[in-house]
């Protein structure tokens, strides 16, 4: 059996290659081109051939394959093109990857009012986005994902499409102002007019959950004109519950045909089996993913909607607890904040307050006792300042609560590990050290966790949500399935497995993490070996899982652009 994958033609300018290619031509075997493999080729959205390439055949297929998360089951999904200069595109699947003789049709765009003065409106198909914008003159091209936006194009008639959209996981500013950008962006822009919620009013199923009712919710612009005022989702939300062959014989039998799922990377996951049984039946349905995570922590895209909202919120508990300990005598005030396992919100927070004087997230450990320690650091600053600012991401200091307290690994629905509350942890901690030292304390802790979730999303955000949205529309409409993100300020197509692969985290050898060490003035509580340990784990985190079946030179272009993923971080 044979996996896929999509190469450009070969052109004399890759003859000067030869050499450094050998190996590599020893292992790839073209094979003649049947009816439907042409048909195939002919209607792909980007000019390519299909390259067949034997399992066994390839040299280094067990090395690639222990450092990939992309099982061979996986591989007849993934797309990779290649060019000139080390440029790769890691593309996303389309319809005419299986369905290759579907009829097009002129986008309605072309007649809108609003839309057919703006020049260029259209995206060209050949437009794409680098992962990676810093680069040295004699760097390689690197990684690309597909730039989002309308095509001329489209594989959907308006009166035929049937969308639902659904939202799973937890709550975060925005949802429903996404909810609401898709339903308009549809309406509007598309004249499309059966939308659906998933959402069950009489067995009260929501999120995924939600397919396995009889009924969905009817959405037009009207009864969703004003949601993004408000905070939640009004569609529900729930973790878990996914039965992939369920959910896609629903999707069948309603027609339903384009399918908008809003969640987290355990959600944009579910998507990806949902896409995947749907190719496997061969079903003309584009599911297109929106993520969704408060804690900023899904990998690749820049950021996550609803994190700006987050921040600024979160900046009012700290002038909150600042307020609280500049008011007592050796006041302490202690805010712990959203990040399971990264502390965004946290280091943004305290960036944007500028009153903290120490900030813990998971990325970074810390110690309690002994010299240098945070009790130590703390009963300096208190005899320098007379008050005290912590800010704690709530994945921090874990380790340090499993040593002190006896603790079950217990998860949610969503397979999330059950955090300890490390707030109340400090702040008992904090009280026996000062009891013991004979000091005067006030400490005051305060949890907004969640308060932040459930606020409408701010002006900035709300801006995001709908160009989030409207990608979404344009890509789904266009014949895609994928994950639509912001990458280095454009929007983009992003296959499924690479939001899901690897989390976003907080680079404590970057610079950013070094302004708020400047800022907050806290020892670092690193070793030498815990800042090595910390480079490799940022190295490995960042690094894509590679496909089976790719190649040489497009596997040193997925290094290149993992060498250097923060792009955010100026």
């Amino acid at each position: 059996m044979s996996s896929h994958i999509i190469l450009p033609p070969e052109d004399d300018d890759e003859q000067s290659h030869q050499g450094e290619e050998d190996e590599e031509e020893t292992s790839v075997r073209r094979g003649p081109h049947d009816q439907t493999a042409a048909a195939a080729k002919a209607a792909l959205p980007f000019s390519a051939s299909c390259v067949r390439i034997s399992r066994d055949s390839y040299p280094n297929l067990r090395a690639l394959r222990n450092a990939s998360s992309v099982s061979l089951a996986d591989a007849a999904y993934v797309k990779i093109s290649e060019g000139d200069f080390g440029y790769v595109l890691d593309d996303v699947p389309h319809l005419t990857d299986y369905l290759p003789d579907i009829p097009t049709y002129p986008n309605p765009l072309q007649d809108h009012p609003a839309y057919s003065t703006v020049k260029q409106y259209f995206v060209d198909e050949d437009d794409t986005v680098p992962q990676k914008v810093v680069v040295q003159k004699n760097s390689r091209r690197g990684v690309h994902f597909r730039r989002a936006g309308p095509r001329q194009r489209i594989y959907f008639e308006s009166d035929e499409v049937k969308a639902c959209i659904v939202t799973c996981g937890g709550l975060c500013p925005g949802l429903n102002t996404v909810i609401r950008e898709l339903v308009c962006g549809l309406s509007h822009m598309y004249n499309v007019s059966k939308i659906y919620g998933i959402q069950s009013s009489k067995t009260f199923q929501n999120g995924y959950k939600g397919f396995y009712s009889s009924n969905y919710l009817p959405l037009t612009p009207n009864s969703v004109n004003d949601i993004h005022k408000r905070g939640g989702t009004v569609l529900g939300t729930s973790r878990g519950g996914h039965d992939t062959k369920k959910i896609v014989d629903n999707i069948q039998d309603r027609g339903i045909n384009q399918v908008y799922i809003i969640g987290g990377d355990g959600t944009q996951k579910g998507a990806y089996e949902i896409f995947k049984e749907i190719r496997k039946r061969g079903l003309k349905v584009s599911v297109a993913g929106v993520p969704k995570t408060i804690d900023n922590d899904i990998a690749i895209i820049d950021k996550s909607f609803g994190f700006d909202t987050a921040v600024e919120e979160a900046q009012r508990a700290i002038d909150s607890a600042h307020v609280e300990a500049c008011s007592a005598e050796n006041g302490i005030g202690l805010v712990k904040l959203m990040g399971r396992y990264s502390g965004f919100i946290a280091m943004y927070a305290t960036l944007a307050s500028r009153d903290v004087d120490c900030c813990l997230i998971p990325e970074s450990p810390f110690y309690m006792d002994g010299e240098g320690g945070l009790l130590e650091y703390i009963e300096r600053r208190l005899k320098e300042n007379k008050h005290m600012v912590i800010v704690v991401a709530e994945g921090a200091g874990q380790d340090l609560i499993a040593k002190s307290i006896a603790t079950s690994a217990q998860q949610d629905a969503s397979g999330n590990k059950l955090l300890l509350d490390i707030g109340l942890w400090l702040t008992h901690k904090i009280k026996d050290y000062f009891k013991s030292k004979k000091m005067e304390m006030t400490i005051k802790y305060i949890d907004p966790t969640y308060m932040i979730r459930a606020i409408p999303s701010n002006a900035s955000d709300n801006v995001y949500c709908t160009l989030l949205a409207h990608s979404a529309i344009h890509g789904a409409m266009a014949g895609y399935s994928f994950t639509v993100g912001m990458v280095n300020g454009r929007h983009t197509f992003i296959p499924f497995y690479r939001v899901t692969s690897t989390r976003n985290k907080v680079r404590i050898t970057d610079r950013m993490w070094a302004r708020l060490l400047s800022s907050t003035n806290q020892p670092s509580f690193l070793s030498q070996k815990d800042i090595d340990e910390a480079s490799e784990a940022d190295r490995l985190a960042n690094r894509p899982p590679l496909p089976t079946v790719v190649s040489h030179r497009a596997a040193n272009s997925f290094e290149q652009s993992a060498s250097s993923s923060a792009n955010g971080e100026i």
